[in-house]
């Protein structure tokens, strides 16, 4: 005897329903993460001030995900902010072998927005005066950032914005710890090497994944970086991979270290310059918080909890 078929039994459901459910599926998904990036890019700039009315924000535009996604979050953020501020793009052509240099123009021209490119030939300085096997990184740093800053004033901007995410902030805590022996970040606003810009870095709260979903829905015209993208042994790229193993087997401990940056206990370190430890007395006055000098261990045997440090990225 045949089987009797229902009007919803699963193998009678018309494709374009199944596919109506996934567009309506991946809409709401979309929506969700435009709320919590241009929210915590928002936070940021108010937690920092990074944003003053009547300043003109450089955003630094290199063609990977998270500078297209600063660009695109700030310029959406500018059109519903109660404060003007102007907005130029600047990309740094630094005439690397194959660099499409239509893509970002063109990109460009199709937002509207001002933009300037600047030509310049790092890429043979580095080639030249790296050894071969070494990293190239750091003169290529340097290199951008003193034609960026150049290029801000030149421009009339006051604020240079850079696309670093949170994870970013915290491989470089970790590159800085592990390997120059210091406890060190990547601040979310700084002052220029020139003294004469401030640099501020907009996606501070923002985790990497989420940029990528971003890109991804955006359909961002990506562009590799073939000077430093293909040297597989970089620090940084073993510390990502720490902390996205991390991650995955202790959920929340990214947001505690990430929270631990934003609560800095001096008194508690080791640093000389940062705290009085020489002139230390007593007061006889007992610490309203307790005896901090013996907490307990214990405190610190299960992960703390994330709410009181995690940003509250679902909303």
């Amino acid at each position: 005897m045949s089987a009797v078929l229902h009007p919803h039994d699963e193998s009678t459901t018309p494709a374009g329903d199944d596919d109506a459910k996934k567009a309506a599926k991946a809409a709401f998904e979309a929506h969700k993460l435009s709320k919590r990036l241009h929210r915590l890019v928002g936070q940021a700039i108010g937690d920092f001030n990074m944003i003053e009315p009547g300043d003109k924000v450089m955003v630094c535009l290199s063609g990977g995900k998270d500078s297209y996604a600063l660009l695109d979050i700030l310029l959406n953020l500018r059109r519903r902010a109660p404060v003007h501020f102007d907005i130029v793009a600047v990309n740094l052509d630094q005439k690397q072998p194959g660099f499409p240099e239509h893509v970002l123009p063109e990109y460009l021209k199709g937002l509207g927005v001002p933009f300037h490119i600047e030509e310049q030939d790092t890429y043979s300085i580095v080639k030249r005066v790296v050894p071969e096997g070494k990293t190239m990184c750091s003169l290529c740093s340097r290199l951008r950032r003193g034609v960026l800053y150049r290029v801000a004033g030149e421009l009339g901007a006051n604020k240079i914005a850079l696309g670093h995410h949170r994870d970013d902030m915290l491989q470089t805590f970790f590159l800085n710890m592990f390997f120059g022996g210091k406890l060190k970040g990547m601040p979310p606003k700084l002052v220029s090497d020139d003294g004469k810009n401030i640099v501020i870095r907009p996606l501070a709260y923002v985790n990497e994944i989420d940029l990528e979903r971003w890109a991804e829905h955006r359909r961002f015209p990506i562009i590799p970086c073939t000077l430093c993208g293909s040297q597989e042994n970089l620090q940084r790229k073993q510390i990502k991979a720490m902390l996205r193993d991390w991650d995955k087997k202790f959920p929340g401990r990214i947001e505690n270290m990430f929270g631990a940056l934003q609560n800095v206990v001096p008194s508690h370190l080791m640093d000389r310059n940062l705290y009085p430890f020489a002139g230390l007395q007593p007061t006889g006055v007992a610490h309203p918080g307790g005896d901090k000098a013996f907490d307990d261990d214990d405190d610190c045997a299960t992960p703390a909890t994330t709410s009181v440090v995690r940003l509250k990225l679902d909303e």
